[in-house]
Formats: C-alpha cells, structure tokens, sequence
C-alpha cells in the first residue's frame, strides 16, 4: 500500500522495516558458530542492482570498461562546464574586443542565456534519450557543441556571439542529466558513492578552471581563441564517447524475467528448455566491438516520456535536491561572473589575472571530492551493518551533506561582505568564500545524485531534468540582474539575500532525512514498478 494517510499512520517501527522503492537489502548478515560454540555475524554486501546474465548489461562489464565511462562523462561534464565559464572571466576584456563596444551588463548576457539553455534543453535530451538511448542522445549533443563553439570563434557581432553561447548550453546540457543516470547504470549501490564524487569533481571544476584561464586566453590570444580551444576538446570528448561508452540504458528487468523462465524445468520439457538455454546463451555470449558502436534502439511511448520529468514534483526528495544543486550552481556562476569584474578595477587592478580567484574554488572543489569519496559509500553500508535485516535506505547518505551546507551558505556571505569591505587585502576574504562554495558545489550535488538514484530508481532521469531546469532558471535569474545590482547596491544586499535563500534550502535536508523512508512510503504509487534490484 501507499499514500499519504496510509504512510503517516504507520509507527516507527513500521516504517523501519518497510521496504518502500529504495529500500534494499544491502548487507547479508550469515552467522557462523566456531568449534567453541560461540557465535559470530560474518556480513556480505550483496549486489545490488542484481546483474543479469547478458554481457550488455552494464553491470556486468570489466572494470576497465566501467572506469573508461566514468572517465568519459566527467571529462564531458569538466570541458562542458569549461565552456560555459571560460567567457566569464573574459567579459572585462570583451567590452573592448568584441567591437561595437558592450557594457559590461550586456556583456554578462553571455554567461545567463548560456546556463539558462544548459538547463532547460533537458526538457527535450532527457525524454530523448529515454526514448532512443543515452548514447545517440550524448552523441548528437556533443556535435552541437563542437559546432557551436565553431560559431563563437566565427561570430563577429554580440549577437552572433550570443546564438553560438545558447547553443553551446543546448551541447553541454546532457552532462547534468543524462552523465550522472549513465554512472548510476553501470556502478552498484555500493560504488556509486566514489564514482559520483569523481563526476562532481569535474562537473565543478570546469567552471573553476574555465574562469582560471578564459582571462588569460582572451587577454594573450584574442576571445576567438577561447572557442577554438573548446572546439578541441569537445572533438577530443566526442571521439571518447563514440570509442569508449556503448549503450548504457538496458532493460533488465526483461532479461531477469527471461533467466528465471529459463531456470524453471519440468520433466517433460528438461530437453527443449536447455536447448533453448544454450542457444540464448550462445546468443548472448559475446559483447562485440558491433554492438558496442552500434545507435539506435528504440522505447516508444513519446508522449509519456516528456510528461513523465513534471511528474517527479510530486516527490519531496526532488525539490530538495533540485533547490540544493540551483542553488549553488546559482551562486557559483554569480561568483564567477562577479568576482572578474571587481578584481579588475580599483583597487585590485588584477588585468589578465582575474581569472586567478578561482584556484581558491578548485583548492574546495578538490578538498571536498576527497571528502566525499571516503564518506558517501561508508554511510551507506555502515548504516545496512547496523540493521537487523541489512537494510540500505536512501537517506544514510544526507548526513554527509550538513557540513557541507554550513560551509557552502556561510562561503555566499564570507564573498559577499569582504567583497563589499573594498579594501586592498579583501581579495582574501572573496577566495576563501569561493573556496567554501566550491566544497559544497562538489558535495552536495553528489550526495543528491545518488539520493535521487537510489530513492527514485525507475525515474531519475526525469528527476534529473527538474534540477537541470531549476539549475538553469536560478543561475540566469543571478547572474542575468547580479552585475547591475552589485554595482548600483554593494556586493553586501545581493550576497547576504542569496546566502539567505540557499540557508532555506539547506534547512529542507533535515525532514528529509528524518521522514525520507516515510514520505517514500507515502509516494510509492507515483513510481512506475520498477524490475527485480533495480534501485
């Protein structure tokens, strides 16, 4: 049963041993007896989701394959967000490169439209790629991104310049979405953890390292330059994905389904059914270079599947993480656009080396991908320890996020308040708030992810696209009003209210975690079956 009166009567007691969507058995308490007759619990994580047979499924691939999709998204996600941010430390120099002159306001344009289409393009990838696959999807929008970047090296006007930026939003948006769906496809429950701390680790960086050197490339080369450079490495990632990631999207549950038949014999049909086992195996024996290139497949159902992303607002745990992830993205991107156009007038008067501010952010960014790495799965499985039946709930990852929070809101205020000090050394203050805001961006996000997977499982993606499009609509509102407002008010107004906002974000992890199992309990109806371990 499900719903909200059926889920806020049950006890305590009820609810811990329920086994809502999420809810899976990750540790296999077996107890051994010695020859002195004392008894001892040996524990074994079991895998979850359970693999089928097929050399396809994703699960069951080597290690090295695994670690080569990894690589591929995050370095997607890395050069994406690259993309996005190198302009932004170069818009103090395109007020006078890109002719006719620009205000610096107008001039941040680039910056909005580009992170606003980065999000909301996912209105379409997502339900695409459910529909055809996330490699012809991830394909095609690596093409856009590659040519769009062309345009911007090409554009010889603001306007034109600003087309190739809403497009290069439109390449880069899959690596918010349709990346973190394909890491949880292929890693188990109790690696997902690790590998989403290396993806947010890169999806954080890149507007880090894009604001560390678009400065300096516009300042030596010309901005034309920073397209050229992009348009490099989006081919370098394309080749990876066309080499490296075979279809990631597998129907399991068919497969499973198809084993257990297999599985089950009778006296009269013993024959027949392990004759027909063997040729299925046969069939299925091989995972070839063909089909690892192959593009295309085809899961119908168009209409549903771009319905499907606005239903997942009826789950409480994708409007905590996608205000989480808004909300920081929205900073970080505020931040980055602001702090180049201060640094580069009285009484910094930093030049080309704007764009230097952001090694404070990949110093946080760096600090809390290692923080994550040896925290995310050891919750989850020390927490399964501890039950009686090795339950592994969604929610024993959120306590990671709490510091991380704290440090993220207080970052938005330590930037905001030395920035409005304007004194000489204030600069310290502006980097070490960047810093902390980059912890957080690394973190939390990943933390989230993985809630949104494992609490969501059968859809994800379509929660995906709701963070995506939160993401996108809060970094434009930010950053398409911040230079104006921080130059007409103080940096003191815009930060000490945008500070305020993500501590309101932050206070909503807390019910989560204490009432997470029960409120998915409670909308456990709104989740398509999902198939046997797919979690």
């Amino acid at each position: 049963m499900s719903g909200w009166g059926y889920a806020l009567k049950l006890s305590k007691e009820e609810v811990k041993n329920a086994e809502p969507p999420g809810t899976v058995k990750l540790i296999d308490h077996e107890l051994h007896r010695t020859p002195t007759g004392t008894n001892y619990n040996e524990d074994h994580i079991q895998l979850v989701p359970h693999p089928s047979r097929s050399p396809a499924d994703p699960l069951n691939w080597p290690k090295w394959r695994k670690l080569a999709v990894l690589f591929t998204v995050s370095l997607y996600a890395l050069i994406a967000n690259i993309a996005s941010a190198n302009v932004a430390s170069a818009l103090p120099l395109l007020t006078f490169q890109l002719l006719p002159p620009n205000s610096l306001t107008r001039l941040g344009h680039l910056v909005a439209y580009n992170v606003l289409f980065a999000g909301c393009s996912n209105i379409v990838w997502v339900p695409l790629a459910n529909i055809f696959g996330r490699r012809p999807i991830m394909l095609l929008a690596q093409l856009i991104l590659i040519f769009s970047s062309m345009g911007g090296g090409l554009a010889t006007t603001f306007n034109g310049l600003l087309i190739a930026r809403i497009f290069q939003g439109i390449g880069a948006g899959p690596e918010q979405t349709i990346s973190p769906e394909i890491v949880g496809e292929v890693f188990f429950v109790h690696q997902r953890g690790r590998a989403m701390a290396l993806y947010t680790v890169c999806l954080s960086a890149g507007s880090l390292v894009g604001g560390i050197i678009g400065g300096y490339i516009a300042g030596n080369l010309g901005y034309r330059y920073i397209f050229w450079i992009t348009t490099a490495l989006s081919v370098f990632i394309f080749l990876c994905q066309f080499f490296l990631v075979p279809e990631t999207l597998f129907d399991r549950k068919s497969h499973l389904a198809h084993e257990e038949r297999n599985n089950t014999y009778n006296d009269e049909k013993e024959g027949t059914e392990r004759a027909e086992q063997a040729i299925n195996t046969k069939y299925q024996s091989t995972f070839g270079i063909a089909q690892q290139l192959s593009v295309g497949m085809y899961r119908g159902h168009i209409i549903r599947r771009f319905i499907a992303p606005w239903k997942t607002l009826a789950l409480p745990g994708t409007w905590v993480v996608m205000l989480h992830y808004g909300g920081l993205v929205g900073a970080i991107v505020t931040l980055a656009t602001i702090a180049p156009a201060l640094l580069s007038a009285p009484p910094y008067l930093w030049g080309n080396n704007v764009g230097l501010i952001n090694v404070a952010g990949l110093i946080g960014c760096i600090v809390g991908g290692i923080a994550t790495h040896f925290t995310a799965d050891l919750l989850v499985t020390r927490g399964a320890k501890k039950e009686v039946h090795g339950f592994s709930e969604p929610e024993a990852r959120l306590p990671a996020m709490f510091p991380a929070l704290v440090i993220a809101v207080a970052g938005i205020w330590c930037f905001g308040f030395s920035a409005a000090n304007g004194s000489k050394p204030a600069w310290v203050g502006m980097a070490f708030g960047l810093g902390m805001v980059s912890f957080g961006l690394t973190q939390i996000p990943s933390i989230g992810f993985n809630y949104l997977i494992e609490a969501y499982y059968s859809v994800s993606s379509d929660c995906f696209v709701m963070t995506s499009i939160v993401r996108g609509v809060i970094s434009f509102a930010w950053t398409f009003f911040v230079v104006e407002w921080v130059f007409t008010r103080g940096p003191r107004e815009p930060f000490g209210i945008f500070g305020m906002l993500m501590a309101i974000f932050a206070l909503l992890t807390i019910p989560l975690w204490i009432y997470g199992k029960r409120w998915r309990i409670a909308t456990a109806k709104y989740l398509p079956k999902a198939g046997e371990g797919e979690h």
